[in-house]
């Protein structure tokens, strides 16, 4: 049976719009979840850089405090108590100052003799840890990462041990426990739910406190067996977390690696929302869709009805056609703009957190390779034009200079690994000049950043019987203090001066800034005493030690330029 006009036509334009709405529709929930999977990564991965920036924060405390000799002489019992309570009393404020929540020292025995916490009713003063996996762990391998429930506290957290040696084996261990509440805060700016997860997936910490010490997956009888006989996790029944991510079609789960080995940053953000703007954006465009036809339909009809007036008629829908599209290009142009917005703020968030992450050391080593790679890539082209000509001679005498320059890349790059690395200590014969080539390298930039004017001593310089490594890590810590001490001077200027004597040669280190507060005077090179508002005060003590391993010595001397200056004696070789 034929249908009549008046039916057929409204039956097309259904189905004409509903297969156009099965074909849209996925396109639309595909692109919101792209769109939303990409912001979710950006954010994971932004989160874990605050996390892993804050852990090597709290990871060099252990390595600062093995060089100090109050814990030293406490965990070796020393010649009295004395030597564990000051420990406790410089403990205290490191706590607080580095936002540790606790920092403790146990001896061979597995007895804690000093914490930050001694003078608290739970202080950890007289517990025995030797059960504690993060001591054993220490004692045996040097140092150790572990998560667990505080035995005092009940309070979750990150244990980093570091074993302390003496001369005739291990003394005992120090301990700094970090907790995540800071950083928890700080996530939770984010949307979202954002989840620190062990290898097990134990979730350890999180946004949400109802999803703490639940899991991501079944543990098997074995492991929870394991972790019940450690005591890691205390009597925590370790369920299944309630978000249960990649099970429900409305969440969308990020996860991303991190420092610590087997930690995962899990975020798992509702999409529900996006899913139903991208339905709406569907259905939006399914009804224009089928508006456009109905309305070139009714046209069609008008016209065929009605020749007589087609061209009113024609009009008048054109004027509602082009009416509706201006109205819809409007909103879509209104929701670009937003949208545009939106990923310009989120851009600018994005690159204010990537750049307060970078560090000085990093910065110094992009602005030093830079201006070579720059260079290289112009003698190369150079090079193209000299051999198109035939000028072979030229083309030799480019690539020789990009390969002076590629060789200047690797020295700054082989200085600043060298310098990272923990020094030989090993005492032999070192050329002077080469201790300043390098010592220049590592804190060039920033003297030049500082616009500071520098009198460096000429070449051939003799040479000395001291560790290179840690002879640049005394001059680079004197010439940083020099270039904070002059920052407010108009004409900033430090001097680095040699005097030969008969048996040994005087580093000089002289500054015009405002010299050495004289209520410090030698306090200077005690631990935790500083004139700087920000500085922890170690660097000069710390210096004072590594010049007496060379059976030098490191004191203040008159400044030659007005403001303070530091003497480094050393022997000459």
């Amino acid at each position: 049976m034929r249908l009549p006009l008046r039916l057929l036509v409204p039956l097309a334009v259904i189905a004409a719009a509903t297969l156009f709405y099965l074909a849209v529709a996925p396109w639309t929930a595909g692109r919101a979840r792209d769109e939303a999977r990409a912001t979710a990564l950006g954010t994971a991965r932004q989160q874990a850089r605050l996390l892993d920036s804050e852990l090597n924060k709290y990871r060099l405390l252990p390595i600062v405090l093995s060089e100090y000799s109050d814990l030293r002489d406490a965990l070796s019992g020393g010649t009295s108590a004395d030597a564990a309570r000051r420990l406790d009393r410089k403990l205290a404020p490191l706590a607080e100052r580095t936002g540790a929540a606790v920092i403790y020292a146990i001896d061979a025995r597995g007895m804690t003799v000093a914490a930050s916490n001694a003078a608290r009713a739970d202080s950890f003063v007289g517990h025995d840890y030797r059960f504690r996996p993060y001591y054993r762990l220490a004692m045996r391998d040097g140092s150790a990462e572990y998560f667990a429930l505080g035995n005092v506290s009940g309070r979750p957290g990150l244990f980093l041990s570091r074993r302390i040696d003496g001369p005739r084996g291990p003394t005992g261990v120090v301990v700094v426990k970090v907790e995540f509440d800071a950083v928890t805060r700080a996530w939770s700016n984010d949307p979202g739910t954002t989840l620190l997860v062990d290898g097990r997936g134990i979730v350890l910490a999180t946004t949400d406190p109802r999803e703490a010490l639940r899991t991501l997956r079944p543990l098997s009888p074995a492991v929870r067996a394991a972790v019940r006989a450690s005591g890691q996790f205390g009597s925590a029944p370790l369920p299944l977390t309630h978000l249960r991510p990649g099970t429900d079609p409305t969440q969308l789960t990020i996860a991303t690696p991190l420092d610590v080995r087997g930690w995962q940053l899990v975020r798992v953000v509702p999409i529900a929302r996006a899913l139903r703007e991208a339905a709406g954006l569907a259905r939006l465009a399914t009804a224009t869709f089928a508006l456009v036809l109905l309305l070139l339909a009714a046209l069609l009809a008008w016209r065929t009805t009605r020749l007589a007036r087609a061209a009113t008629v024609r009009a008048q829908l054109q004027a509602a056609v082009s009416e509706r599209t201006a109205e819809l290009s409007a909103e879509m142009e209104r929701r670009a703009d937003a949208d545009q917005r939106f990923r310009a703020a989120r851009e600018e968030l994005a690159q204010a957190n990537r750049l307060a992450s970078l560090g000085s050391i990093t910065a110094g080593l992009a602005h030093e390779i830079n201006q070579p790679v720059a260079t290289i890539r112009t003698l190369a082209e150079n090079a193209q034009h000299h051999l198109a000509a035939g000028r072979n001679d030229r083309v030799a005498a480019t690539l020789d200079s990009a390969v002076a320059l590629t060789a200047r890349i690797g020295s700054i790059t082989q200085e600043m690994r060298r310098f990272a690395r923990r020094g030989s200590g090993r005492i032999e014969p070192v050329a002077l000049d080469e201790v300043f080539d390098g010592t220049l390298l590592l804190v060039g930039d920033r003297l030049r950043g500082a616009n500071v004017a520098v009198d460096w001593p000429r070449r051939g310089q003799p040479a000395v019987v001291a560790g290179r490594v840690r002879l640049e890590q005394v001059l680079v810590n004197l010439l940083n203090n020099a270039v904070d001490a002059v920052a407010a001077r108009d004409d900033p200027r430090i001097a680095v001066l040699v005097e030969e004597r008969e048996t040994c040669v005087d580093l000089i280190v002289a500054d015009n800034g405002s010299g050495i507060d004289p209520a410090l005077g030698e306090e200077v090179f005690s631990p935790f005493v500083t004139g700087k508002p920000d500085g922890l005060g170690l660097g000069l003590g710390i210096a004072r030690d590594i010049m007496a391993q060379f059976d030098g010595a490191l004191r203040i001397v008159p400044s030659p330029l007005g403001g303070a200056a530091f003497m480094a004696s050393v022997k000459r070789a």
